[in-house]
């Protein structure tokens, strides 16, 4: 974990047609000038990992933040500063309309409970899914991997540390998390797919995904009654059939 310097992040600016998103914590010493750099190079500025109160995610809301990243999961929460009860990030991604919260719906980072908070409190066009996916991604249970030198293993459908300590990031595809919010949250199916497609292509500002328009991208996928992938299609050319 680093202070956003400008000594550090101008090198990444310079990539800034390939560069689409970044999380930072807000209450940071040099956050907010990051955000305006970010924001002046057309990249979306997303909070989390983040110990912020409301007042830092307040200014850097202000500054254009527009999102926050993993909701629920390393993000401040309310506490007491002094003798006052403060909200941390996470009230205050829930309680501004303008906040898009991602979301892990994998059914272990966050439980069905919280998930139906955040559909109450955001709608289908506040929440976008995220797989929050590692190298153990779609394999099936006992597969063994390493994830930056540290070994973790996929059990019963998690990705977690080899000793079983901590999760290791998602195991779970995309449709895996469109069903989750399906069948344990009870979200319409058409509000869940948004959450994966539409929304997304919104936080970052791809006018051209999400939606199936003329002119659009004829990328697609065909799913079955049980919410699973038939058929993909990149392009209009199918590359996947089951």
């Amino acid at each position: 974990m680093r202070k956003p310097t400008r000594r550090i992040y101008k090198l990444l600016l310079e990539h800034s047609d390939v560069i689409k998103r970044m999380t930072l914590a807000p209450e940071l010493p040099g956050a907010i000038l990051l955000i305006d750099d970010l924001l002046k190079n057309n990249i979306s500025v997303g909070g989390g990992h983040s110990d912020a109160w409301e007042d830092d995610a307040r200014t850097a809301f202000e500054h254009g933040m527009r999102s926050v990243t993993h909701t629920f999961n390393c993000m401040s929460s309310t506490r007491r500063r002094g003798i006052d009860r403060v909200a941390g990030l996470l009230e205050f991604a829930m309680s501004e309309p303008e906040i898009i919260c991602e979301l892990i719906a994998d059914g272990h980072h966050v439980s069905p409970t919280l998930m139906k908070m955040l559909y109450r409190a955001k709608g289908v066009r506040g929440i976008c899914l995220v797989t929050d996916a590692t190298a153990g991604a779609g394999l099936p249970d006992g597969s063994k991997f390493s994830l930056y030198g540290t070994k973790c293993i996929v059990e019963k459908g998690v990705c977690l540390l080899a000793d079983r300590s901590a999760l290791a990031g998602s195991a779970s595809r995309m449709i895996d998390l469109v069903r989750t919010m399906v069948t344990k949250v009870g979200v319409p199916l058409h509000e869940a797919v948004a959450m994966a497609t539409d929304t997304p292509a919104f936080v970052i500002g791809l006018t051209s995904k999400g939606q199936f328009k003329i002119g659009g991208a004829a990328d697609l996928v065909v799913i079955s009654p049980e919410v699973e992938v038939l058929r993909t299609f990149i392009a209009g050319e199918e590359v996947f059939r089951r």
